[in-house]
């Protein structure tokens, strides 16, 4: 039932986002009862500002109760940046940060490593070139990435 709420609010704040310029990175439903907690992750390519959250809290809010989208109203309602290390979700996020160093978390072993840190080298139809280190490059499909995040260089 979760996946339904979150497809109908990503199908909302996608719509509301669009005319601003904001990206909607992720929607999840977490908890149940009166600790739901509804949570959209937004982006902007010159950074989210309070103003950015707050358009789409106040937006999407409204129309999350008048739709009635997640039945009872008692949910606590988050909306945030990324962040610096954000999630690489959609096939998308890796074309677009191709050039920016990553960290990955393989569901199969790669040449017997799970782990993977380095330059995204590009996205060919589904199968991720990362470079570990310079001249060298690992391949892994779209589909065995457990989890990515774009890595900060402190």
């Amino acid at each position: 039932m979760n996946d339904a709420i979150e497809a109908k609010v990503t199908q909302i704040a996608e719509r509301v986002g669009q005319s601003e310029g904001i990206e909607i990175v992720e929607v999840r439903l977490l908890g149940g009862g009166s600790r739901r907690m509804l949570r959209i992750v937004i982006d902007k390519p010159d950074g989210v500002t309070h103003a950015d959250c707050e358009f789409i809290t106040q937006q999407v809010g409204t129309i999350l109760d008048v739709e009635d989208v997640i039945a009872g109203g008692r949910y606590t309602f988050e909306v945030s940046s990324p962040g610096i290390e954000r999630p690489l979700l959609k096939p998308r996020d890796f074309e677009r940060f191709t050039g920016r160093k990553a960290r990955v978390r393989l569901r199969e072993p790669v040449e017997n490593r799970r782990q993977w840190e380095g330059v995204l080298a590009g996205l060919a139809g589904d199968v991720v070139t990362l470079e570990p280190v310079p001249g060298t490059s690992i391949r892994f499909a779209l589909h065995q990435v457990e989890k990515a995040n774009l890595k900060f260089e402190w």
